[in-house]
This record gives structure tokens, sequence and C-alpha cells, in this order.
């Protein structure tokens, strides 16, 4: 489902973004792990876009984050963006965390109704 350009970017020795992505029916998940900041915000950015597309309405795009280490601001943004992107497709995008400060950081930003946050991929697969 990702380029051999985003493969080849999250397969670099020297990125702190690493993912993987899987096909769960017309669902895709993103499972993210390390970091995403300034540095690798655009394979960030490839890497949800790409995923996305490859979601057959009415499927959602679900991105667990459960393995990031740290998630900038920048992060939080793209995931905002690519959810009115995919809204538009009628595809939900899915946040999965088990961390409740994701949760706050999504709540304080106002996002909500656009980033639903679920603890684990099943759940955010069976809503």
């Amino acid at each position: 489902m990702l380029s051999t350009r985003l493969v080849y970017e999250l397969g670099d020795p020297h990125s702190t973004l690493r993912a993987t992505t899987d096909r769960r029916g017309a669902a895709a998940v993103i499972y993210a792990g390390g970091e995403v900041d300034a540095c690798n915000e655009t394979t960030w950015r490839h890497l949800i876009g790409e995923a996305a597309r490859a979601v057959e309405a009415p499927g959602p795009l679900i991105v667990d984050v459960t393995g990031l280490d740290f998630m900038a601001c920048c992060a939080f943004a793209v995931l905002a963006e690519q959810a009115d992107d995919c809204r538009r497709r009628e595809v939900e995008l899915r946040l999965v965390s088990r961390q409740p400060v994701v949760a706050r950081l999504v709540d304080a930003c106002g996002l909500g109704a656009k980033l639903p946050v679920y603890p684990s991929v099943d759940s955010a697969l069976a809503r």
C-alpha cells in the first residue's frame, strides 16, 4: 500500500520514524513508532496520505501511535488535515493510543471531533 520511496524513507537507518501498515478489510492501519518531529514531518505526511488513499469508504484509517515516544505539534496538525480530507471521502481517521496525554492534547487543541482516540486497534475497528 506504500510507495517504494516511502518504504525507503521509513527504512533509512538514520530515520527516527518507524511505521508499518496493514489492511483489515476496507480499513487501513498504520502502526507508528519512534518520533515524529519537524525533521520527518514530510515523511509522516506522505505516510498518512498514502495510507488514507488506500482506504475504501466507508472503511476507517486507523493510526496507532502507541509506539511513538514523541509527537510534535506538526504530527497532530498532519492528522487533523488528513482527517478533513478523509471525511470528504466518507472515511474516518481514528487515532489509537493508551497514553492519556495524547487524548488530552487532542482535546486541548480542539481536535476531539476530528481525531477520536481509542485505546486499541481492535476497539477502533469495532466502532
